[in-house]
């Protein structure tokens, strides 16, 4: 059984690396996401002794981690840890080449979800599209990982699509954003909203849909009807908030 991805977030601020932590724990919260910010003495820095703990405690039971960092100190802080760890260990650390709220979202999303380390970490690169960031270690490749199309036959490889009215008054912001981003990615299919991926977070925050916006789903695959049927049910629910 593959063990679950956790996350590191590493900042120059103690309050930054938390609330970072906080926004994406409440998008993954089966996740384990651990902050290490600041120098340890409550001033701004990074700390080796702060990156070393958390990145023992995310690698522990054979976990994978993706570690986020602000500036380029603290991706050098954390090389610094890499080097020190045992080999295996060391191995399963991969350092993120991505902006750092929105990859920790994202990667949070995506490891909720029970991807692989790869995936998780191709989620929080694509993250970065049109933002400027600092270099890191080790990237995935640019573009959120393709998800790969599976060999079906007959009526399996029809697209089923419907139409749904977003109800509650916030409309697809964070938090319903992420519970269908998880959903999703649940399901042996491909799908999309209006042309998006939906099991991607950032991808269905950026369709800013508002109250009594119409939604159009599409999905292939195996599970193409029983996703799309879950989409719409999550929606026409209003994600309690009506």
């Amino acid at each position: 059984m593959t063990r679950p991805v956790a996350l590191v977030l590493v900042s120059h601020s103690a309050r930054l690396a938390e609330g970072a932590r906080e926004l994406a724990a409440q998008m993954a919260p089966d996740v384990l996401i651990l902050a290490a910010g600041g120098d340890g003495g409550g001033g701004l820095g990074t700390s080796f002794d702060l990156v070393e703990s958390a990145l023992v405690e995310a690698t522990a039971e054979g976990r994978s981690a993706v570690v986020l960092t602000d500036l380029g100190s603290a991706v050098l802080t954390t090389e610094s840890v890499v080097e020190m760890l045992d080999e295996d260990v060391a191995a399963r650390v991969h350092l993120a080449d991505a902006p750092f709220v929105e990859a920790a979202v994202a990667a949070g999303v995506t490891a909720a979800g029970g991807a692989p380390v790869g995936e998780v970490l191709g989620a929080a690169v694509a993250a970065g599209a049109g933002f400027p960031h600092t270099g890191a270690a080790d990237t995935a490749p640019a573009g959120e990982p393709e998800i790969p199309t599976p060999h079906v036959a007959g009526d399996q490889a029809a697209v089923i699509t419907a139409q749904v009215v977003v109800r509650n008054p916030m409309g697809l912001h964070a938090r319903p954003a992420a519970v269908l981003a998880r959903m999703m990615a649940g399901f042996d299919a491909q799908v999309q909203v209006d042309g998006v991926n939906a099991a991607s977070v950032l991808e269905l925050m950026q369709l800013g849909a508002t109250q009594g916006r119409t939604l159009e789903v599409s999905a292939s695959g195996p599970q193409a009807r029983v996703a799309v049927d879950a989409f719409v049910g999550a929606v026409e629910e209003g994600f309690g908030e009506v």
